[in-house]
């Protein structure tokens, strides 16, 4: 706006530390987020033990009777994810893999609405545990329609990356 300061951007050194979060969600909602400890590695057996473990815990609870049953997850093809016991865990557990486009964040429902949604409500922070607190906070909070719609987004997203044969499509977007 004209006679206004323009906004302040920080921007970080590529070096300064960094905290990992890897937020699990579903059409209703939040299904579980996990923080990496500073200097942690996440390596295959890590992404077992505190993302998938814990998130099929977090199913039993709110479905009791199927548990994880007939659900597929997406996640990228970072290394950890598409390890050979990664998937072997998950075809135990009766879960099923929805292969991600590879160089393709247009795609991925973090990439395209829940990383930008988080940011622009964020806040600064000293240590990782406030910010994980508010990362929480911000994630709980929104509301379940928005998880549906979203859903409901990235098969529209895929339909338009079938229709353009990989191509690019983002601008094709309304």
């Amino acid at each position: 706006m004209p006679g206004q300061k323009p906004k302040t951007v920080v921007r970080r050194s590529q070096f300064e530390p960094k905290s990992m979060f890897s937020i699990f969600f579903r059409t209703t909602g939040v299904v579980h987020i996990d923080c990496a400890s500073m200097g942690e590695t996440i390596n295959n057996q890590c992404y077992i033990e505190n993302c998938l473990k814990p998130v099929i815990k977090a199913l039993e609870i709110d479905r009791p009777k199927c548990v994880a049953k007939n659900l597929k997850i997406l996640h990228d093809n970072a290394r950890p994810h598409v390890h050979a016991n990664v998937n072997n865990f998950l075809i135990k557990h009766g879960i099923g893999i929805i292969r991600h486009q590879l160089h393709s964040p247009y795609l991925a429902l973090c990439d395209f609405w829940l990383f930008s949604l988080i940011k622009s409500q964020l806040d600064t922070h000293s240590e990782s545990q406030s910010l994980k607190d508010q990362i929480t906070k911000i994630v709980k909070s929104i509301d379940r329609k928005e998880y549906s719609k979203t859903f409901d987004k990235w098969l529209e997203r895929m339909q338009y990356c079938i229709n353009n044969i990989g191509n690019y499509f983002e601008h094709l977007l309304k």
